[in-house]
């Protein structure tokens, strides 16, 4: 049995009016090399709701500042275990799904572990994901996109 370390979050499909998805481009500190893809959204803070947690870290990340309750439901929830920076995560997470007509993004929030690891973003359509040979997480991305954004029931 792997040892990991607990850890809430709440992450964000931010869609533009061509249905296309905001990702970043990120590496992990401890495996130079492993880079992938990845929706904005992060750990919640003590006492933080799902929902307050994805309207900050979208403020900080993106720069697009929301009160909690203009995110909805959340569109699906998972449990994923992984690791960043040496530490092994036993992560669970909620997505959300907010659409803009178009954003552009602002990433002078992000904290100190954030610009070491970020390199860039990018709108992603589910048909470019599917085509990509590039790591995106998670790595069922193009078929939960395509589901929320056909208003299917939270999953």
């Amino acid at each position: 049995m792997s040892v990991y370390t607990p850890r809430r979050a709440a992450r964000v499909l931010l869609v533009d009016a061509s249905d296309r998805v905001l990702l970043f481009a990120g590496t992990d500190p401890g495996r130079p090399g492993h880079a992938y893809w990845f929706t904005p959204g992060g750990g919640l803070n003590p006492g933080e709701s799902p929902a307050e947690g994805a309207a900050r870290e979208l403020a900080e990340e993106t720069g697009l500042r929301l009160a909690p309750a203009e995110l909805g439901a959340r569109v699906w929830s998972e449990t994923i275990e992984f690791p960043f920076d040496g530490v092994w995560y036993r992560q669970e997470q909620e997505f959300f799904l907010f659409r803009v007509p178009a954003w552009e993004v602002d990433t002078a929030g992000f904290d100190e572990i954030e610009r070491a690891s970020v390199s860039g973003h990018r709108w992603w359509s589910a048909a470019e994901l599917v085509a990509t040979a590039e790591r995106y997480y998670p790595p069922d991305l193009p078929e939960r996109l395509t589901r929320a954004l056909a208003g299917s029931a939270p999953c």
